[in-house]
């Protein structure tokens, strides 16, 4: 699955549109949110070493200390979210015409819904410290890049919401409703938080554009 990473991005949408299960919303959601961190890395790039950005520069070399790091952990939720697709895709073809049957295919069920939903939950909390960034480099980043930061938060913010879509189908088929609205509760606090940041953020870039 290490293809997903490494080919080149028309393979990979050649393989998003085909009939297979994988790369699917999950993985197009973790490429979207990777590019978004990827735009924040080239504004701060071009925002490093700029005489009129100098009181900034401190903060600016924190930034791009780190938003590699995050860029390529995003971009790792391509194959993460592969990796888990398979055991709930396996689990899902168990036999269940016993009653024997169906208990074991419940028991594993169980687990393989929670670990799979702990994937798009992780690629939410990535992509949310993605915007943290994206957040401050609305304010200290080159105005001549200032679109950027605007179209690097609409790729984080499509990530972050179609992340969230892969937690609530996995658990809307929990049958621990507990465990199931602990993790709805997670994903929903975070797109809560998410959205208006940015929304903030693009609101923010289009008074400076327009």
């Amino acid at each position: 699955m290490s293809e997903f990473l490494e080919g080149s991005m028309k393979n990979f949408l050649v393989e998003l549109s085909s009939k297979n299960a994988v790369p699917g919303g999950g993985g197009a959601s973790a490429y979207a949110a990777a590019l978004g961190m990827a735009l924040g890395s080239m504004v701060a790039n071009l925002t490093t070493g700029k005489k009129k950005y100098a009181e900034y520069q401190e903060e600016i070399d924190q930034i791009l200390a780190g938003v590699d790091s995050i860029t390529d952990e995003l971009a790792s939720y391509i194959k993460k979210d592969a990796e888990a697709f398979e055991p709930l895709s396996k689990a899902y073809g168990m036999k269940a015409d016993t009653d024997e049957e169906k208990k074991a295919k419940d028991e594993v069920m169980g687990k393989v819904l929670c670990d799979a939903t702990k994937t798009p939950l992780g690629l939410m909390e990535t992509t949310l410290e993605s915007m943290k960034v994206l957040e401050r480099l609305s304010f200290i980043g080159s105005k001549m890049a200032i679109s950027d930061v605007g179209v690097g938060i609409q790729m984080a913010k499509a990530g972050l919401n179609g992340a969230s879509l892969n937690v609530f189908i996995n658990t809307k088929a929990m049958k621990d409703r507990n465990m199931a609205d602990e993790f709805n509760f997670e994903a929903d606090k975070m797109l809560a938080e998410g959205n208006k940041l940015a929304d903030d953020i693009y609101e923010r870039v289009c008074d400076q554009l327009r």
